[in-house]
């Protein structure tokens, strides 16, 4: 089995500001120009962009949103748990991984303008996974969360949101 190193090297992954390493894969060639796009978009994005995300165990992608819908895939490795805040506050858990028969899902869609952060479930060393995002990503489009902010939002979550925040 490959190792988690050995594709980070493979696949020339860089650091992510939110945690873990990824590598830009697909942007296409076509945009959609910013008139049409929802409010507070700064400028045209891509129809859709892809990257490889790895996450080992020990680190986390910590809570952000995006102004976009994003579309998780498993490739190898163990289970990736995704934490979901949506803006009514009602958070949901999902378990990215191959075992199907203990609720786990290949894919998951993340809604635009939710709050969402990720690690390896206890048991896995790492997750290697996909992220697709339409229309395109864009670090103008990318919002790291601020501990103290968003557990005035959703106080409810407060033990989540500061182990997995890193400002």
């Amino acid at each position: 089995m490959i190792t988690a190193v050995e594709l980070v090297n493979r696949f020339n992954m860089m650091p992510h500001p939110e945690g873990g390493y990824y590598a830009r894969t697909y942007s296409s060639s076509g945009f959609v120009p910013v008139n049409v796009l929802p409010g507070g978009f700064s400028g045209s994005r891509p129809f859709s962009t892809a990257i490889y995300f790895l996450l080992e165990k020990g680190n986390f992608s910590a809570f952000h949103r995006i102004k976009s819908d994003e579309c998780w895939h498993f490739y190898t490795g163990q289970c990736l748990l995704i934490y979901v805040i949506d803006p009514r506050g009602v958070l949901t858990t999902i378990k990215l991984g191959t075992t199907i028969n203990e609720g786990e899902t290949f894919q998951f869609v993340v809604p635009a303008g939710c709050w969402f952060a990720s690690e390896p479930a206890p048991s896995s060393s790492f997750s290697f996974v996909g992220c697709t995002v339409a229309p395109g990503f864009d670090f103008e489009d990318f919002e790291l969360a601020y501990t103290n902010e968003l557990v005035k939002l959703y106080p409810q979550h407060q033990s989540l949101i500061k182990r997995l925040c890193r400002q």
